[in-house]
């Protein structure tokens, strides 16, 4: 078995990090929590929890239409977590970020607001949406409503047997032209792959195709920087990024914002209404219809200032938090790999902390409870990728996907616990 990997520089405190963390400190099982399951959902430090807690405690009112003290305390919130958030991934100005309930809400608005005709954007019949075979089904699903309602149509650009995404595929349906947008996922959430994001968008903007990146995976593990990146909207959930549920944010370029008609109707995103018409407030208020997740934006606000502080303002730091999740990455794949029948699915030369696996004769479903009562903490299932899991012909797998919080001890004990756990099974 090869060498495991040393540990990660000085520059960076694993125990520092999870001490920020107090969930981590639990236990399930009567057995301390090594929790893996952070490409379903990441856990929440002090600082996001707090800022939820002291909204509510403090400051809690309606955004933007009250002239009292609470009013504008909490309109103060959330749109410092718009400017917040847009400052960590470099958007020109703040009103390119719209908040949404996540990247489901954002890929929908996206897809939603081009069954509307008569913009640049409009979906017609004839018009192509370029795909690629792992996307998750909110890539997936929002993209055939619209393509069902405009008589548009899907094309895919397959995986490869090491999950990388075929290139040439992608670039093939460029050149055939009529793509009038190509979304795609930047880490697949089901095998750890890391797409070329800026390749692919500059490859998909130089055949006059628009540009969507889900970013879901990416925000916990990469920079995200969408003016180098040069994208056309960019989709985020909080909860991926250690901040709170039902809060997320789509990046928009400005132009492309303005062009488009809302999404959804109602209070907050009108400038003027009458039974005979309406007209509609500037970007990003124009997407932000009824009441919106206010302490969940304060979250948020919490958990960007949470990764700046932390991770990313410091390059030694954020160096070495990287070098330590790919050491959690070799070393959970180096235990595996030595273990008899066991297949990783997914092997890409560039990958975020997931490794996603099978075990000849054992459902990836029995798993997840042996290793539940070990108190590891993994998911099993189809990760919302059917199509993914059809191309490699599994109904499931096993994921063990890290954060930063993670330890190189808790990818052993998550090892050594299925080794236990496969004895049991053979």
């Amino acid at each position: 078995m090869p060498a495991l990997a040393p540990p990660t520089s000085t520059a960076f405190d694993v125990d520092a990090l999870r001490a920020c963390f107090p969930i981590l400190t639990r236990e399930v099982h009567g057995k301390p929590l090594v929790y893996l399951d952070n490409a379903a959902s990441a856990q929440k430090p002090d600082a996001v929890i707090d800022a939820v807690s002291e909204y509510y405690r403090q400051h809690h009112a309606n955004v933007h239409r009250g002239l009292h003290v609470l009013a504008e305390e909490a309109t103060a919130l959330y749109e410092g977590a718009r400017s917040a958030f847009a400052r960590f991934i470099n958007a020109g100005t703040p009103q390119e970020c719209v908040f949404v309930r996540g990247a489901t809400e954002a890929i929908n608005l996206v897809a939603g607001s081009m069954t509307r005709p008569g913009h640049a954007l409009s979906l017609r019949p004839g018009d192509r949406v370029l795909l690629t075979g792992m996307e998750h089904h909110s890539n997936i699903v929002p993209w055939q409503l619209a393509c069902e309602a405009t008589g548009a149509e899907i094309v895919v650009a397959g995986v490869l047997d090491d999950g990388s995404l075929d290139a040439d595929a992608f670039q093939a349906h460029l050149d055939a032209g009529g793509v009038k947008i190509a979304s795609f996922v930047w880490v697949s959430n089901a095998l750890g792959t890391v797409n070329p994001a800026k390749a692919l968008t500059a490859a998909a903007q130089a055949a006059g195709a628009a540009v969507l990146v889900d970013a879901c995976q990416a925000a916990p593990h990469l920079k995200m920087d969408v003016a180098d990146l040069g994208c056309d909207f960019l989709a985020v959930s909080g909860h991926k990024m250690f901040g709170p549920t039902g809060i997320g944010v789509l990046y928009g370029r400005a132009e492309r914002l303005a062009a488009m008609p809302p999404y959804q109707g109602g209070g907050e995103m009108i400038q003027r209404v009458s039974f005979e018409k309406s007209t509609y407030a500037d970007p990003p208020h124009r997407f932000e219809a009824g009441t919106p997740n206010m302490a969940g934006a304060a979250g948020l606000g919490a958990a960007v200032r949470f990764m700046e502080d932390e991770l990313v303002s410091d390059p030694l730091v954020w160096e070495a938090a990287q070098a330590h999740e790919h050491a959690l990455l070799e070393r959970a794949t180096r235990r595996l790999e030595a273990i008899e029948g066991l297949r990783i699915l997914g092997t890409a030369p560039g990958k975020a902390a997931v490794v996603s696996f099978l075990v000849d004769g054992v459902h990836p479903y029995d798993l997840g409870p042996v290793l539940d009562r070990a108190g590891v903490a993994i998911r099993t299932g189809h990760h919302c990728t059917e199509p993914l899991m059809a191309r490699f012909g599994v109904p499931a797998t096993a994921r063990a996907s890290f954060a930063f919080y993670n330890t190189l001890d808790e990818a052993d004990a998550f090892a050594d616990a299925l080794e236990r756990g496969l004895r049991f099974f053979r």
